[in-house]
């Protein structure tokens, strides 16, 4: 007992300095966290959570699968119900459908991190509906074509409202791969492809006015492939004889041209659409869907339209070839929508040509392309629009082979001449003349600063001035062998004497005229005089092949003369001007 007072004591100076010690941990604890010791804490608090958080995500995994896998169970238990006959099949049927929405419905209802499960409930729900169809029309007979078209509209119209706002991909391409592969399948089994081709033109509709909003999800090729694929084996099989389609319903003729016609409208009309109102590059895939359109549209109207079908689609692509050129200048610049440009120009050449070849006569046409290839090469020169110059060139090529002209100065220049030539022919050399006069180096503008060493300032002009000056030649010997014709009785060595003589003689022609034209500024020779000296081995070619083959002796002599006689003056004739 005297002990205790002196213990107590001790006991009350250790709590003391327990209590010192404490507070001592109390003031420095956060300078340690915050310190040096905070990335190793940290690492530490995550090291221990991060099994937490695996288990938490392998369970998250597992319960989606399981709750999948709970709505394909219920899908079988409505097919048993079904086959076993105890309820309605057309109550069962309803019972399905709406089945499948709520999953769809859970699967855009899920939150946005949580994207495993939005894609599992969309394949759910497309699982159930595509068998589902799929027995309920073909196999228990409830459900007309017409109707399970119409149920899969409905399927690819919810998800899309369902997409529209949450940006939720997985519920779109859940939703239309499944319509669209039950669709493909359903209208050739059912033999019934109208509604189902509605239901993928409707499907072709929501995905490009998603596109044009800024929610596509890339959804459109998967659409437009689909669409295009029924469309053309809707157009191949009707297309055939009566007794290869037995299985699929008569049709009429505008039930027979809608589907194509309809697909180009649409698809025409968003990309327009992005051409000219929202001033947007065109994509490939744009591109190439609206030649596919346009394609099954022709194809649908010439096969299934009415006698005067050609005709229609003949003036149907020259309206829209106006449509394009008149585009093409007044609202699209070729600088800053280069790709816009070429797209809308080699559409607008193709039309015409193809609207020219359907609905007019052989020498309207040609009419018609020689003076479309001169007002391109004018607005090539006055609007600064080389591309137009090629347009020209076009126009001219083709109006040279339907009108005849090619074959004709091939037969005067290399073959046995057929006869004299067609006002045709003269018009179309003309107009190759003038397309040359409007053309020549540095005549074209071509909009950018360096338009010098532009390529078009060279190849097109030599373009136009061989036809020019090849079909002036066969026009010339042709008017020889008509002269000569009328004293004489004309053989093969008078005409391979004649087309030396004239060659020769518009080979020098070019030379002394390229002479003359060539600018200041231009390095180069004049594409009139490389013309000469192309004439000029033609010449050899012939004399090889035809004057010392068949001719006389006297008269492949003279042809030698005056082919040696332009190997010299040629050269001299070219540098006319330089010597001045």
């Amino acid at each position: 007992m005297n002990d205790s007072p002196g213990s107590l004591n001790g006991l009350i100076e250790r709590i003391e300095e327990l209590e010192r010690r404490v507070s001592l941990l109390e003031r420095t604890a956060p300078e340690v966290i915050h310190g040096s010791a905070a990335p190793a804490l940290k690492a530490a608090i995550e090291m221990a959570s991060e099994p937490e958080s695996r288990s938490a995500q392998a369970s998250g995994v597992f319960s989606v699968l399981g709750k999948s896998m709970l709505g394909i169970a219920g899908a079988y238990l409505l097919r048993a119900l079904a086959e076993s006959g105890s309820l309605p099949r057309l109550t069962i049927a309803s019972v399905a459908v709406a089945y499948a929405m709520m999953w769809l419905f859970w699967a855009a209802r899920t939150p946005a991190k949580a994207w495993f499960a939005s894609t599992a409930y969309a394949c759910t729900s497309a699982l159930i509906l595509a068998p589902m169809l799929w027995e309920l029309t073909l196999r228990f007979n409830v459900m007309p074509a017409p109707a399970a078209a119409a149920i899969l509209a409905v399927f690819v119209c919810a998800a899309f409202w369902l997409a529209w706002k949450r940006d939720l991909p997985a519920v779109l391409w859940a939703a239309n791969v499944a319509a669209a592969v039950v669709a493909a399948a359903l209208s050739v089994a059912t033999g019934e492809m109208v509604p189902f081709i509605a239901m993928l033109l409707l499907m072709v509709l929501l995905s490009e006015i998603a596109a044009a909003r800024g929610h596509g999800s890339g959804i459109r090729p998967l659409a437009a492939l689909a669409a295009d694929g029924l469309v053309w084996a809707f157009t191949y099989i009707y297309s055939g004889p009566q007794n290869a389609r037995e299985q699929y319903r008569p049709l009429g003729a505008s039930v027979l041209v809608a589907p194509g016609f309809t697909l180009f409208v649409i698809v025409a009309a968003f990309t327009i659409f992005k051409i000219m109102g929202s001033r947007k590059t065109i994509s490939i895939f744009e591109t190439i869907q609206t030649i596919v359109g346009f394609s099954l549209a022709a194809a649908g109207l010439l096969y299934f339209g009415p006698p005067a079908g050609p005709r229609t689609l003949g003036i149907f692509c020259l309206v829209l070839c106006g449509a394009g050129f008149v585009a093409l200048v007044s609202r699209l610049d070729p600088i800053a929508e280069r790709r816009n440009s070429i797209v809308v120009g080699a559409w607008s050449t193709a039309l015409l040509l193809a609207g020219a070849w359907l609905c007019l006569p052989r020498t309207v046409m040609s009419i018609v392309l020689a003076v479309a290839a001169v007002a391109s090469t004018l607005v090539a020169n006055r609007k600064a629009r080389p591309a137009f110059a090629f347009y020209g060139a076009v126009f001219l090529l083709a109006g040279a082979g339907v009108s005849g002209m090619a074959e004709f100065a091939f037969d005067v220049l290399a073959g046995a001449p057929s006869g004299p030539p067609s006002a045709i022919i003269f018009l179309l050399s003309a107009c190759a003349v003038c397309c040359y006069a409007v053309s020549r180096p540095g005549y074209i503008r071509t909009g950018t600063a360096d338009s010098t060493h532009d390529w078009r300032q060279e190849v097109l002009p030599a373009l136009f001035a061989s036809v020019a000056a090849a079909a002036l030649a066969a026009l010339l010997i042709e008017g020889l062998l008509t002269l000569v014709a009328l004293k004489m009785s004309v053989e093969h060595q008078h005409l391979a004497f004649i087309r030396t003589f004239i060659i020769c003689g518009v080979a020098i022609g070019l030379a002394f005229a390229g002479s003359r034209g060539r600018r200041p500024d231009l390095t180069r020779r004049s594409e009139l005089t490389w013309i000469g000296y192309a004439a000029l081995f033609l010449v050899a070619v012939k004399l090889i092949f035809e004057d010392l083959r068949h001719g006389h002796l006297e008269y492949t002599a003279a042809s030698i003369f005056l082919f040696a006689l332009t190997l010299i003056v040629l050269p001299r004739v070219s540098r006319m001007k330089q010597r001045a």
